[in-house]
């Protein structure tokens, strides 16, 4: 007979990454639904957006910005950024976590994501919006395939969607314009796509103006719900993980740039008051 055993001694909060403001809506779902835990949030405002930059550079922010929040006593880590989790998390799960600390986690969006979107959808035709970093990874793609074998994904980049969200200027009726371009545009690709999957966490803020371009019956998935129940899922079935979490309710929100800025941004997203710090991430990049 083997035994296993795991430490019960709490380490620390659960972290929660982004490039910037979109994962803040994953957070409010996640404490939502698992109010219990310790949470910190960081913004990588600084260096935001990542939809367009190369793999290499988003995987070393990524692995950085994790790197720090297991200096904070993080046992598990959240990628709330689809960028991030289709152009990073594997790397850094197969490859840096042996190297750094066996016993930490770090997630993703979008296997969660993946898990679930063929039960909606009852034309085996799923719709993927999301920045251009996502549309060329083929994340979804890969994934769903491996899941829903039968399901015929189409995706859509909306690289305007970030910038006019994060600038406030969503609202507004030059918004308007772009989110009908790429909505339509997707949807030319195939009319019985049934199912739409907002693949970028930003995306929710823009929700109802996409589901009114839409026929009907189209069904709208934003991901901050499904990540959340995962996640319960996951602690349940991983107490090893679990145990390592503090309980204490708390709640803590860190950027890269102006704290004042993010605040103000932040309120938006998260549907409360925010309140953070500023933080500079440790450039361990080898020398050229």
């Amino acid at each position: 007979m083997v035994f296993y055993f795991w430490s019960m001694e709490k380490q620390g909060p659960i972290g929660v990454f982004d490039s910037g403001y979109g994962g803040l809506t994953v957070l409010k779902e996640i404490t939502n639904t698992l109010p219990g835990y310790d949470y910190i949030y960081l913004g990588d405002n600084a260096r935001a957006p990542y939809g367009n930059r190369s793999f290499e550079t988003i995987y070393h922010y990524t692995l950085q910005c994790v790197k720090w929040f297991f200096k904070q006593g993080c046992p598990l880590v959240v990628l709330a950024c689809n960028t991030a989790s289709a152009k990073a998390l594997r790397t850094i799960q197969q490859n840096d976590l042996p190297k750094i600390d066996p016993s930490k986690r770090v997630l993703g969006v979008i296997r969660p994501t993946t898990e679930i979107v063929g039960q909606y959808s009852t034309s085996n035709k799923v719709g993927i919006l999301a920045t251009n970093g996502t549309v060329q990874s083929k994340s979804y793609q890969i994934e769903i395939e491996k899941f829903y074998p039968q399901l015929q994904v189409y995706q859509q980049a909306c690289p305007l969607w970030v910038p006019l969200i994060e600038n406030g200027e969503y609202e507004n009726e030059g918004a308007d314009y772009f989110i009908k371009k790429y909505v339509a545009e997707l949807m030319e690709k195939d009319a019985g796509i049934d199912t739409i999957l907002l693949a970028c966490t930003h995306y929710p803020l823009i929700q109802q103006k996409i589901e009114a371009l839409l026929p009907e019956d189209v069904k709208v998935l934003s991901q901050g719900s499904i990540v959340a129940n995962s996640l319960k899922d996951y602690l349940q079935r991983h107490p090893e993980i679990e145990s390592k979490i503090t309980t204490n309710r708390s709640l803590k929100f860190y950027t890269t740039d102006s704290p004042e800025d993010f605040d103000m941004h932040a309120t938006v997203f998260f549907g409360k008051t925010v309140q953070s710090r500023h933080v500079e991430m440790e450039d361990d990049a080898p020398s050229c």
